[in-house]
């Protein structure tokens, strides 16, 4: 049985019945398969699974779709149902921010500043401040994010580490619709048109990750990415791609490395990462 709370009180409460190890999936609700995949992870890694759904004001910029974000929750609470959440936390805003807006928020860093957050400023202090009052208030062994946000996973597990918080962070493989395109609340505003567009994306991802099987050397691998997605259908228009290391430093040269893309399709914004390995060098 999952029980719905709205109330720090009603959490709290909730939590002290739980017994053994917790994991914490934290959400903005319009759940999707990829979540249903957190959820199915947490269960396999912990006695109890708590999920908190709310559309955090903090993260979206001025010309943001904050408030056409879709709020779902009948549907959501039905999704955490059928993985067998323990606890649904869904706050109002006034719950979350008692006092309006907080004044003293997480600073995440030069690397909140690039990728994402060149793109959408302040975007990572919002993230970040929300995730650390979560973690405070739901308390968890382990926490739950998608390594489609590849830059959020890997701020929180700093975040985490800094800050000395007690919890295991655990990222969860990117769940993709059959044809590539990786699993996000954002596409359902895609149009058929745009949806194929939007495949540019994964395109340039599978095209990177090709080339460093085939021992290209990072240049080249990006290259070819950047190739195969100019090659895609009209209508994305790139904001970035980039090749780094596994912690989002200046890309190596060999060994593990990560190849991230985002790109405006329509008026929808989409981010998309795939883990690659560059050949030593010869």
């Amino acid at each position: 049985m999952t029980e719905l709370v709205r109330t720090r009180e009603e959490l709290a409460k909730a939590c002290a019945a739980l017994t053994g190890t917790v994991g914490v999936v934290m959400t903005m609700g319009a759940l999707h398969s990829g979540h249903e995949t957190l959820l199915r992870a947490a269960r396999e890694r912990a006695d109890h699974v708590l999920v908190t759904i709310f559309v955090n004001p903090l993260q979206f910029g001025p010309n943001e779709d904050f408030d056409r974000y879709p709020r779902t929750l009948a549907t959501d609470l039905e999704a955490c149902r059928r993985a067998g959440a323990d606890v649904v936390f869904a706050p109002d805003r006034e719950e979350m921010y008692p006092d309006g807006e907080p004044r003293v928020r997480v600073n995440p860093g030069l690397l909140g500043e690039d990728l994402e957050g060149l793109s959408r400023p302040g975007f990572f202090h919002g993230v970040l401040t929300v995730v650390l009052k979560l973690f405070q208030l739901t308390r968890p062994d382990l926490a739950f994010f998608g390594e489609k946000d590849y830059q959020q996973l890997t701020l929180v597990r700093r975040m985490a580490r800094d800050f000395d918080v007690p919890v295991e962070v655990v990222g969860v493989p990117t769940v993709r619709e059959p044809d590539g395109l990786a699993l996000s609340s954002r596409n359902r505003y895609l149009s058929a048109r745009e949806r194929e567009a939007a495949l540019s994306l994964s395109a340039a991802l599978r095209a990177g990750v090709d080339a460093a099987d085939r021992g290209l050397d990072a240049g080249a691998v990006l290259a070819e990415a950047h190739r195969a997605f100019g090659s895609g259908a009209a209508g994305a228009r790139l904001d970035y791609l980039v090749l780094t290391d596994p912690d989002l430093e200046p890309g190596p040269v060999a060994g593990p490395a990560r190849l991230l893309v985002a790109a405006w399709v329509g008026a929808t914004r989409l981010i998309d990462n795939a883990a690659i390995r560059l050949a030593p060098r010869s």
